[in-house]
């Protein structure tokens, strides 16, 4: 995991993981006051968090994993 982002695909890494993790949460707790109905509330909201944290991961090491698989990405 070697560093293979600059600084501004950091700061746009950890933006998005920010929006994903509050959105996620955001999600969950509408779901959890009975206002969105089903399962697939907290299922999506499960995927955002985790996503969300992933990319604050990559933000702070300063690894993008699809630049790791070899894929160019803009920032």
């Amino acid at each position: 995991m070697q560093c293979n982002i600059d600084a501004r695909g950091r700061a746009a890494r950890l933006a998005g993981g920010i929006i994903a993790l509050v959105a996620g949460i955001v999600l969950a707790a509408l779901r959890g006051l009975d206002v969105l109905p089903g399962v697939w509330p907290w299922i999506v909201a499960a995927a955002l968090m985790a996503f969300g944290a992933f990319g604050i991961f990559e933000a702070r090491a300063g690894w993008c994993a699809l630049r790791a698989m070899g894929f160019k990405t803009r920032l």
